[in-house]
């Protein structure tokens, strides 16, 4: 073998390498880009997991106070249902009362007097009720008065109030009032009454007032 032969022996061998270390070279660099590429895409699928997890939760909360606010809202409704029921209740059995009881009735328009002036701590005072009360109770008043009026002088009013039934009873001046009328109990009663209704409704919960 010549030199020449030598020398192109020596290029392909040396061409061979190079192309073996470029391979090499090459495939190592594609192992590196794919296991890269592929780290690259775990990692955005664990992001696009958590922000879709996140994502989620948001949805859900949202929903559930949603829900929550909704459920509120119905009890709302559904305790002040009640509470007007119960005082539509309370307005009949007040009426039959008034209309089947006069004696009973009486004697309860003497008994809210009789509190009623207890707690004014005034001499002269003036007792107010609608105007069917006001039609029996003009001719008698003295009578009805007197094992209520304490020494003190009490004036039925000469005109009726705006009320289902009851008495009111004033000062004088008018400075102190004691509303005994069928309304003025019954909104004393309202905290009382949405209480026992929350009660009965929710009796888990906690909740006690409004």
């Amino acid at each position: 073998m010549d030199r020449v032969e030598e020398l192109e022996a020596a290029i392909l061998a040396r061409a061979h390498r190079l192309a073996s270390e470029y391979r090499e070279g090459a495939e190592q660099s594609r192992d590196n880009i794919l296991r890269n590429a592929g780290q690259q895409l775990h990692l955005r699928e664990e992001r696009e997991v958590l922000l879709a997890k996140a994502q989620a939760e948001r949805t859900y909360r949202r929903m559930v106070q949603a829900s929550e606010l909704q459920l509120r809202r119905e009890m709302d409704q559904l305790r002040w249902n009640l509470v007007e029921g119960v005082s539509e209740q309370l307005a009949e059995a007040m009426h039959a009362l008034m209309q089947q009881d006069r004696t009973q009735y009486r004697a309860l328009l003497q008994a809210l007097l009789g509190k009623g002036a207890v707690a004014i701590e005034r001499d002269r005072l003036v007792a107010e009720v609608n105007q069917s009360d006001l039609e029996w109770l003009q001719p008698e008043w003295d009578d009805f008065r007197a094992p209520v009026a304490l020494e003190k002088s009490i004036e039925l009013g000469s005109r009726p109030i705006d009320t289902i039934g009851g008495i009111l009873i004033r000062s004088q001046d008018n400075r102190i009032r004691v509303d005994h009328t069928f309304e003025g109990r019954l909104e004393r009663l309202r905290s009382r009454l949405q209480q026992i209704i929350i009660e009965r409704l929710l009796p888990d919960s906690g909740e006690r007032s409004v």
